[in-house]
């Protein structure tokens, strides 16, 4: 009896846990950013976010006006996420690229723009690292993410290197996240 009433309390527990997290409203997977997810459509945004402001970038002549970045604002004007569609010339695209901005949003670790390089460390492992002119750039493959760390945040001998291979080991503990980015493709 007392094996059985264990069981169910711990499936109960167990069920509630992973429905807390499907409830997050600022929760990152590899497939969602909060409300966002892999398969919506940019012309289905304005009702994912009638809450909220939406403001679209537009370029090119303007007959071939297209949408290159949407930008999400919270009521009051707190700046959300930087959304880019797959296809820029194609309202039925999905998005392609998530640049998240507030601290809100973050991973079942924790992981967010407020973040460290430790805390990345600690918590996933880092595919490669790109050595670009003015940034490491981390990626993250298991939550189709990629973080960058200002060069300013790095050892001297590798901010004006961009040819050398940065390894983690490299990169400072308490080195800050530049940009948090999200890929689907």
């Amino acid at each position: 009896m007392k094996k059985s009433l264990l069981l169910i309390l711990g499936l109960a527990l167990g069920l509630t846990s992973c429905q807390k997290d499907e409830d997050n409203p600022f929760l990152i997977t590899a497939n969602q950013v909060g409300p966002v997810h892999r398969d919506i459509k940019i012309n289905k945004l304005d009702s994912l976010f009638a809450g909220d402001s939406l403001v679209k970038q537009k370029s090119g002549a303007r007959e071939f006006r297209a949408v290159n970045e949407i930008k999400v604002f919270e009521k009051g004007g707190k700046p959300l996420m930087v959304l880019e569609p797959l296809q820029e010339f194609d309202s039925t695209s999905t998005i392609g690229y998530i640049r998240v901005l507030d601290a809100r949003y973050k991973t079942k670790t924790g992981l967010n723009t407020q973040s460290t390089f430790k805390d990345i460390v600690e918590d996933y492992n880092i595919s490669r690292i790109e050595n670009t002119l003015n940034a490491a750039v981390v990626f993250l493959d298991e939550i189709n993410a990629y973080i960058t760390i200002d060069k300013k945040e790095l050892p001297a001998d590798l901010r004006y290197d961009t040819d050398s291979k940065i390894r983690a080991s490299q990169i400072p503990d308490d080195a800050k996240i530049k940009y948090f980015m999200i890929y689907w493709d």
